[in-house]
């Protein structure tokens, strides 16, 4: 589980390089969070299933974790940090529940790219909040949308429905940026941990209603889907976005969120070569329009580690 060392919450923004472990965890994290949107995509089960399960697994493993070594943290939640991670975990079920059918609607490629410009809304919902936004941001954030634009474009003239799985996944882009900033001032006083267990209960809770109202099957899958809906628990959630969370105690969050900017290309590689996704020419430039603004956006602000810290994917 991460690191909840008090240096983890500090503010850090230097490019200063890391060490040698950290290096490696950042490869690893990558690696599985890049895997998680091919391995979404090749599940034989409904979206909102996915996504539930994901999240009561993932509550009940972290919850194994807190039950060994972190009860105590967990009877002494105050009201307001119950309700600060009860709202974030609303927000990070919404998430999953727009990120995870966008990739049975529009590529694995676009959903990915689109669904990367969290830090976007998160720089927006800080701004509304009265923190002031510096002219690098607004460029970062004016050259990402260019490129959503395009983007967007694109997928159009390939296949209408694609239009509908870019909303979702911007949709989607939206609710990580709110779970994170809520989640950053939950984290300012409950462990990693406890706070996990919580929020992904709270997650799981939240997609429930909506796989009935939606219609979508919670069972009667077939080996593999089970396999694969625990390998995406087990990988991005556990291996992926708790090795990030390590590294932060001790490298910038400049650094982690630059590393996890390599999920977008990551991702499409694996899904041109297990899915067969190879996507249109023309969105490799819109794609790379929206990093370079996601690039811009991460450089420039001078923030705490939780506005860009890392995608719920």
């Amino acid at each position: 589980m991460a690191n909840d060392d008090a240096a983890s919450l500090s503010p850090s923004t230097g490019l200063v390089r890391p060490g040698a472990p950290d290096i490696a965890r950042l490869g690893v994290a990558v690696v599985f969070i890049s895997l998680s949107g091919p391995m979404i995509a090749a599940t034989a089960a409904p979206a909102l299933a996915i996504a539930f399960w994901r999240c009561l697994i993932g509550s009940g493993l972290t919850g194994v974790w807190v039950g060994l070594g972190r009860r105590r943290e967990l009877a002494t939640l105050t009201r307001r940090e119950l309700r600060l991670t009860a709202l974030a975990g609303v927000f990070l079920g919404l998430h999953f529940a727009t990120w995870i059918p966008s990739l049975t609607l529009t590529t694995v490629a676009a959903s990915t790219a689109l669904v990367a410009t969290q830090p976007i809304w998160a720089a927006l919902i800080a701004r509304a909040s009265g923190v002031h936004i510096n002219r690098r941001i607004w460029i970062g954030i004016t050259i990402s949308l260019v490129g959503v634009i395009a983007l967007t474009g694109v997928d159009l003239s390939v296949d209408p429905q694609h239009l509908l799985g870019d909303a979702l996944a911007l949709i989607g882009a939206v609710f990580a940026a709110a779970y994170v900033s809520v989640a950053e001032r939950v984290r300012q006083s409950v462990d990693t941990s406890t706070m996990t267990f919580v929020l992904y209960a709270v997650s799981a809770l939240t997609i429930l209603p909506l796989a009935f109202v939606f219609g979508q099957e919670l069972a009667g899958f077939d080996a593999q889907a089970w396999a694969l809906i625990i390998a995406v628990t087990l990988g991005a959630q556990l291996l992926g976005h708790s090795m990030m969370n390590r590294v932060l105690s001790s490298t910038s969050a400049t650094v982690v969120s630059l590393a996890i900017l390599f999920e977008m290309p990551g991702a499409t590689i694996v899904a041109a070569i297990w899915l067969g996704q190879i996507p249109p020419l023309g969105l490799l430039p819109a794609a790379a329009l929206i990093l370079i603004g996601l690039v811009v956006v991460i450089r420039a602000a001078n923030k705490r580690p939780t506005i860009s810290e890392t995608s719920p994917i």
